[in-house]
């Protein structure tokens, strides 16, 4: 029946009826949303993991296309070369304050504008190689910087923990 013109409606089910859900309808889209939900967590999981670990590898290949350049600079006879040093620089940070260009006067090349932050660790801070080191060594020699690692001890998705990269 219509309340308001006391009419029967057709199909003897009030309007109101119609409108409403019935709890075994609320069941359902529960249980598919949940299901929803457990499903995309692990693959957001991973997703953050994957773009943290692509960032790990720009910053590296940032860094030690910065100390491939410097040392080409050096071969190339553009900056004085330290005694011990192998034409590498002697410190990270030099890479970010620059040197001074053979020949130039007021001018200083720089190779990196910061030293990149870790994504796996939150710092700025990288575990380094000299030139006589062992290319597996955890521990600086102190001589030059050859290379950088991240001093993260976690794993990658690959597998090799991110000290190895």
């Amino acid at each position: 029946m219509d309340r308001a013109t006391d009419r029967p409606v057709p199909g003897g089910r009030r309007r109101r009826a119609q409108a409403a859900y019935s709890l075994i309808e609320m069941i359902v889209a529960c249980a598919l949303l949940t299901t929803l939900a457990a499903v995309s967590y692990p693959v957001a999981k991973y997703t953050v993991k994957r773009s943290k670990e692509a960032e790990l590898r720009a910053h590296l290949r940032e860094m030690r296309n910065a100390i491939d350049e410097f040392k080409r600079y050096s071969d190339a006879g553009l900056i004085p070369i330290d005694l011990g040093t192998d034409g590498y620089p002697a410190e990270l940070e030099i890479l970010v304050e620059g040197v001074d260009l053979v020949g130039m006067v007021d001018f200083r090349k720089k190779f990196l504008r910061r030293i990149p932050i870790d994504p796996m660790t939150g710092e700025a801070e990288w575990g380094l190689r000299s030139y006589q080191d062992e290319w597996d060594s955890t521990s600086w020699g102190g001589e030059n910087v050859y290379d950088v690692y991240s001093l993260s001890a976690g794993v990658g998705l690959n597998g090799i923990p991110y000290a190895e990269w």
